[in-house]
């Protein structure tokens, strides 16, 4: 099914990591127009600021437990991202905050296959004004359940490797998330995953390392295109994945006291805890990365 993905691997990976130094070596932020609008909400006067990325996921999904979330809606990664800083045998960058109130990672609904019903059956629910409620959120029509996907901790902790993401080894973006559910009847607390217990996603375009008896899956480096003379780096068709991560139980669904009656119901339905090994991200996006100096020039 992915024969495309091994034609020349090796040498596709050696050419675009190559590339993306020689992006690092090219010569106040403003609206920008064409290519450059895409780095729009970079930092690009910050100092510590060496490179700007946008980066958007159009397709995947996201297993969580035993539910299957598909992203049908796009996601965007921006900022800044830092000098390369040495770590063991790697090189990691650090994400820098996007600019003008935009997240960093946009929170993108992503609608839940069978909404409220696939996660929730009135007639478990013991309480009766607890059920009464849920009942009337049926009774209206409100079943929709989107699943948006926030950061659980400040954008400096979102972690880029650049030669990780072309030569497919290695963490290619580390993300500390948190997974919000929104429905009327949830209430506007209902998550997975927090600022002190986030789901950590080693995203790699390499071979993941899930725990013994989960098969490792691969992801891809994606194609490499120049524009604008070579200042812009595109990088098509990437597919960042990971199946080694533990998600925590949900927490604050329904409201104060409600979620005490509410939250073992959606864990069941969604079987949380989920070990590491149960879960996978399987992002499918495109990057733009250019220099942050170039940036300022346009």
């Amino acid at each position: 099914m992915r024969v495309k993905k091994f034609i020349s691997r090796g040498a596709c990976a050696a050419i675009l990591a190559v590339a993306l130094a020689a992006i690092g070596m090219a010569s106040s932020a403003s609206a920008h127009t064409g290519i450059w609008a895409k780095f729009n909400n970079c930092p690009s006067t910050n100092p510590e600021a060496r490179k700007c990325i946008n980066s958007v996921t159009t397709t995947g999904e996201v297993v969580l437990g035993n539910k299957t979330v598909p992203i049908v809606n796009p996601v965007t990664i921006q900022g800044g991202v830092t000098k390369p800083v040495e770590r063991g045998e790697e090189f990691v960058e650090h994400m820098i905050a996007a600019t003008n109130g935009v997240d960093t990672l946009s929170k993108t609904p992503q609608p839940v296959p069978g909404g409220l019903a696939g996660l929730v059956n009135c007639k478990e629910i013991g309480n009766f004004i607890v059920r009464l409620g849920c009942e009337t959120v049926f009774e209206n029509g409100l079943t929709g359940v989107n699943a948006t996907l926030e950061l659980a901790k400040p954008a400096s902790e979102v972690e880029v490797s650049e030669s990780n993401l072309a030569e497919e080894f290695g963490v290619a973006f580390k993300l500390p998330v948190k997974l919000h559910l929104e429905n009327p009847f949830l209430g506007g607390g209902c998550y997975v995953g927090s600022s002190s217990s986030p789901l950590i996603w080693n995203l790699t375009t390499g071979n993941t390392n899930p725990p013994t008896g989960t098969a490792p899956i691969h992801g891809f480096g994606g194609k490499l295109n120049f524009l604008e003379e070579e200042q812009v780096a595109e990088i098509v068709g990437s597919e960042l994945v990971d199946n080694a991560w533990a998600a925590p139980s949900a927490n604050g669904c329904g409201g104060a006291i409600v979620d005490l009656i509410i939250d073992p119901i959606i864990n069941a339905e969604i079987g949380l805890p989920a070990a590491a090994g149960k879960n996978v991200s399987i992002l499918n996006n495109t990057t733009f990365l250019a220099r942050a100096v170039s940036v300022n020039e346009h």
